[in-house]
């Protein structure tokens, strides 16, 4: 429903989901989107938690009720690589057992079509008039342009040099826009005027200052918040 991300609507970008199924069906349940709202989903839907196949199952679905716009995470990236290479190393030894398991595979050579081409449907980042988009970020020491003339497109998915407290205590991006991103799991939602981060590691339970998964509404950047519920 929809090709094309708009500030005209609300936007509900929501951040790493790594298999945790149930916490994300909650954190939807508390964000009741709306039939004009769109969905953003920052990437990493697959690996770490128990619930990868489901997840994608899901998020097929909801693609069918709502507006929705899929972001490439460094999780589904190195899948697709592994894929293309047949070295599966880098993406086992990062969660991708987990996934093998919920899709009862021995080497994920055999993941449903729809799946496989829904990751590869993903898109590396999304630009609008005032945010931009993408899971890992972008160079900080760049605009705009030349992030996008300069960086490879994996990058996006794995870039984390804003988050550097250099960076943080001075606020200091040269891109023009918001950068939206996740793929950093941090304790709290990082709200700067050109920086939002909201990955808050919800696959880690087991560490107090982490464990939820979070979203954030914008324009109004109201945050909204569910604790991994994911056994």
């Amino acid at each position: 429903m929809g090709n094309h991300l708009t500030e005209n609507k609300r936007i509900l970008a929501i951040g790493d989901i790594h298999g945790c199924l149930h916490s994300l069906q909650r954190l939807l349940e508390l964000l009741e989107p709306q039939e004009t709202d769109q969905l953003v989903f920052l990437g990493d839907y697959i690996d770490r938690g128990k619930h990868s196949k489901a997840v994608i199952d899901y998020l097929l679905k909801l693609r069918e009720w709502y507006t929705c716009f899929f972001l490439m995470g460094n999780h589904e990236r190195m899948f697709l690589d592994y894929l293309d290479t047949h070295e599966p190393w880098l993406w086992l030894q990062n969660g991708g057992i987990a996934t093998l398991e919920s899709y009862g595979s021995k080497d994920g050579l055999d993941l449903p079509e729809e799946h496989i081409a829904f990751m590869h449907s993903c898109k590396y980042y999304l630009e609008t008039e005032h945010y931009f988009f993408a899971h890992g970020g972008i160079d900080p020491d760049m605009t705009i342009k030349d992030n996008l003339q300069y960086m490879k497109l994996e990058d996006y998915c794995w870039m984390r040099t804003h988050l550097r407290s250099s960076y943080l205590e001075k606020n200091r991006y040269k891109w023009e826009k918001t950068l939206v991103c996740s793929h950093t799991p941090i304790p709290k939602p990082i709200m700067l005027e050109k920086l939002i981060a909201i990955d808050t590691g919800c696959v880690y339970k087991e560490n107090p200052a982490l464990g939820r998964l979070t979203a954030v509404i914008l324009p109004e950047r109201t945050v909204i918040e569910t604790e991994n519920i994911d056994s």
